[in-house]
């Protein structure tokens, strides 16, 4: 079946947004060509995940405090507690306040500098809702 293989992120300042994802995740971005685009390596060919883009936005950005109307992309971490402070020390915001998904793990949304909403997800097979999130594994 089709599988999701590419994603974009849209920037008013990519090399704002740039700065943002290298402090938070460790993303690494080189220049695509001659055009302002750029590749965003999220980690190792072999680990599961997929890579993306980053260019130039070519529209006005989402407005702010709208529901999620888009598509947006959800990172794994080990420790979303500490992810949602570095997203903040990066400038980013949490928007959607962490919550338990039963048997999934824990779950926030967030907004980079360039206000375009992304997920946080901790896998926690034991995370049940009005639980504090358990220690990073």
């Amino acid at each position: 079946m089709p599988r999701v293989i590419h994603f974009e992120v849209h920037a008013d300042d990519p090399q704002r947004a740039m700065r943002f994802y290298a402090d938070v995740f460790g993303w690494q971005f080189e220049r695509f060509g001659q055009i302002d685009s750029w590749t965003v390596k999220t980690g190792d060919a072999a680990s599961p995940g997929i890579d993306g883009g980053l260019m130039p936005r070519r529209g006005p950005r989402p407005p702010e405090g709208q529901p999620v109307n888009a598509y947006p992309c959800t990172v794994e971490v080990d420790d979303i507690d500490l992810y949602l402070k570095k997203v903040t020390a990066a400038d980013g915001k949490n928007v959607v306040p962490k919550m338990a998904i039963p048997g999934v793990g824990w779950l926030a949304y967030c907004h980079d500098t360039e206000g375009n909403v992304f997920g946080l997800m901790q896998p926690d097979p034991s995370a049940q809702i009005g639980q504090p999130a358990s220690p990073a594994q």
